[in-house]
């Protein structure tokens, strides 16, 4: 190929999601002459089409829903109707503008930004197609950070109009009367929170016998008890087998119990999970399994130079872990010597309430063979969480017999705030007997946080000792 430009750089980074763009800071903050190459837009997924967006719309409904019960906090108020297209546009003007921030960041530190399609050559160098030019760009470091895209599963009729992923279900300019969302996952239920907040009738139909299959047993039991009480219906256990559309509506056939069913919507929301993207790198000789790449533990690949951070990595694809990983990434390919400690990665589902967990949950530790202390307290006897109407939910922390605090789950408000104490916790190795001796601010969420911690430690002062 007969390329229009060629350039060279210390770092190429492919992928300007939150892994690439992490990766090419910290790698132009170590001195390297850095190249970004992102397809789409800088900021990835998570800033462009799934982390921000998403939490801005939540934002709005949940004003919604404030409204809705405004009675028992005294105000006699009604919610006349939601403007959708006006929640929308808000979402935009807070993405552009993390966005131009971002972007001035990376300029500030003189990465140099192609927009364009990478595809990964073998022989240290990446060929950029950008629009009517090709670009060639030469480097003695590569961090492959392509992300991953929504999975869009062989259903008869998922190409239908009013079948849509995230993607799409982010840009509505309407709301629809009824929504069928496929997936219980973290993507599905909170846009099941956001819809039915929003005044939709939706349905989440899930394959597995429960919801939030990779969060603790009881968080989940917790939760569908939760989403139910505000109206949201769960066909569990149920396999979609096809997708009909008949004039304006759409018809869902799945399988449950072993009987046909069907349910009528106005629109299917696709959300069973994300399916790594390996187009930049597809015909490169690099070591790959499930679909993600191999790396060892200072984010190499099996190719020497190269190095890989993100999604595209597998494992949890969160965009915080990511951070963590695209710096590693940068640090290591600098010649630094640096890991992450993935005992202390948090996750969390933006329902209402709020699910947060990091470490292990009890099932897992039972499994491990790990003995045990569990501490729990439920947020219906916290004090700041019943002045705020918030009651649902609990805490509930797992440290092994020494009270060495190896994972905690969180079901309740602002319970993404709250978990990075117990990260902490685990990333430093302390007792709950730590915890416990904290002195936290009265009234706050976070003294549930004490209170389960006080349970293992054998003091608990506002619940019975179990």
């Amino acid at each position: 190929m007969v390329y229009n430009k060629e350039l060279s750089a210390k770092v190429c980074v492919v992928g300007g999601g939150p892994a690439g763009y992490v990766a090419a800071i910290r790698s132009a903050q170590l001195g390297a002459h850095v190249i970004l190459v992102e397809e789409h837009d800088i900021g990835g997924a998570c800033l462009n089409r799934g982390c921000i967006p998403t939490k801005a719309l939540l934002k709005s409904t949940e004003i919604a829903s404030s409204i809705k019960d405004s009675k028992s906090f005294g105000f006699l108020s009604s919610l006349e109707s939601i403007n959708w297209q006006t929640a929308v546009n808000r979402k935009d003007k807070v993405v552009k503008n993390l966005k131009a921030g971002l972007k001035h960041l990376l300029i500030a530190n003189k990465i140099e930004i192609i927009k364009g399609k990478a595809e990964i050559l073998s022989n240290k160098s990446v060929s950029i197609e950008c629009g009517d030019e090709d670009i060639l760009v030469n480097f003695e470091k590569l961090i492959i950070a392509t992300g991953a895209v929504p999975l869009v599963p062989p259903i008869p009729g998922i190409e239908l109009e009013g079948v849509m992923t995230s993607n799409e279900a982010l840009d509505l300019e309407a709301l629809p009367e009824k929504l069928v969302i496929i997936g219980a996952g973290v993507i599905g239920l909170e846009f099941a929170t956001m819809f039915s907040e929003a005044g939709v009738k939706v349905i989440v139909v899930e394959l597995q016998d429960r919801i939030a299959p990779n969060e603790d047993a009881e968080i989940a039991a917790e939760l569908l008890k939760s989403m139910k009480r505000k109206g949201i219906s769960f066909k569990l256990s149920a396999c979609v087998d096809e997708i009909a559309r008949d004039n304006d509506v759409l018809t869902v056939r799945y399988t449950l119990n072993g009987k046909d069913e069907t349910l009528i919507c106005d629109n299917v929301l696709v959300a069973i999970g994300r399916r790594l993207n390996a187009d930049a790198f597809k015909n490169l000789e690099i070591r790959i399994e499930h679909g993600a790449i191999v790396i060892n533990d200072k984010m190499e690949t099996s190719i020497e130079g190269f190095y890989a951070a993100g999604d595209i990595t597998g494992g949890k694809l969160l965009a915080h872990l990511a951070f963590m990983e695209g710096r590693v990434a940068a640090e290591n390919a600098m010649g630094m010597e640096s890991k992450i400690n993935r005992s202390a990665v948090p996750a969390c589902i933006y329902t209402n309430p709020e699910v947060a967990s990091v470490g292990i949950t009890e099932e897992e530790a039972i499994k491990f063979g790990i003995p045990i202390k569990i501490g729990r307290f439920d947020f219906r006897n916290n004090g700041r969480a019943l002045t705020l109407g918030a009651r649902e939910g609990f805490v509930k922390v797992i440290a092994k017999d020494d009270h060495t605090i190896i994972g905690a789950q969180i079901m309740g408000l602002n319970a993404s705030e709250i978990i990075s104490e117990l990260t902490l916790a685990i990333e430093l190795k302390a007792k709950a007997d730590v915890l416990a001796n904290i002195i936290h601010p009265h009234p706050s969420l976070s003294e549930g946080i004490w209170e389960a911690c006080a349970e293992i430690a054998g003091k608990p002062i506002h619940q019975q000792s179990s």
